[in-house]
């Protein structure tokens, strides 16, 4: 039977080529900031429900609307994003960090004015996950030559930020930080994904890497 894909070229990746590939530092300290980027946002919206009940002073019925807000926000971060993401990713992660660590201070600090509250999470959203899709999209450019286990690692990543940070929000306020507390753990661990910013960015230069063919 004629093989109906004969004319379109694969690249040939072997397991010992990709395990080679992944020793590249500019992969290693992407998957750092996506694993701080993502704890931090999941520290946070692990927390959101008591922070709108106990802190906003909010009703439980209006804890789905604030969840809503937060998804929409995530929803708008990515499609904005992904324009702009392999053009100027340095811009992205470096300006949209500084803006998402900001914003995390000032919704610690204003949790407690249902207006500016709503309004923080929303952009929370878009902040948190328009920066984490495109350093999702760099790890995986900063790797071409494992296309298969650059993007195992990056989700790996992400997932070890998902189950640290709300783990992280939960040790703050079990130590008697309050509901507050959650929200400064994600802005200190933005702030350390910062730091890390410089350390890498021939990798946050913007690149499509033509030998990725289907």
């Amino acid at each position: 039977m004629p093989d109906g894909g004969a004319g379109l070229e694969r690249p040939a990746h072997s397991l010992h080529g990709e395990l080679r590939a992944l020793r590249e530092p500019r992969l290693l300290v992407l998957l750092l900031l996506g694993a701080l980027v993502n704890g931090a946002t999941f520290c946070t919206f692990t927390y959101l429900a008591p922070l709108v009940t106990n802190v906003t002073g909010l009703g439980g019925s209006w804890v789905p609307v604030v969840l809503a807000l937060f998804g929409l926000g995530a929803f708008a971060g990515v499609r904005i994003a992904g324009r702009f993401a392999d053009g100027r990713p340095g811009l992205i992660v470096g300006a949209g960090g500084c803006a998402l660590c900001l914003g995390w201070g000032a919704l610690a600090l204003g949790a407690g004015e249902p207006v500016l509250a709503f309004g923080l999470v929303l952009a929370q959203g878009a902040l948190s996950f328009g920066v984490g899709s495109t350093l999702i999209s760099q790890a995986l450019y900063a790797a071409p030559g494992a296309p298969t286990l650059a993007g195992g690692f990056a989700t790996a990543a992400f997932n070890v930020g998902a189950a640290c940070g709300p783990w992280l929000g939960g040790a703050a306020i079990d130590s008697g930080g309050g509901y507050r507390s959650p929200v400064w753990v994600s802005a200190g661990l933005v702030a350390v994904a910062l730091v890390a910013v410089p350390l890498n960015r021939r990798a946050l230069r913007g690149r499509t890497p033509a030998s990725w063919t289907v």
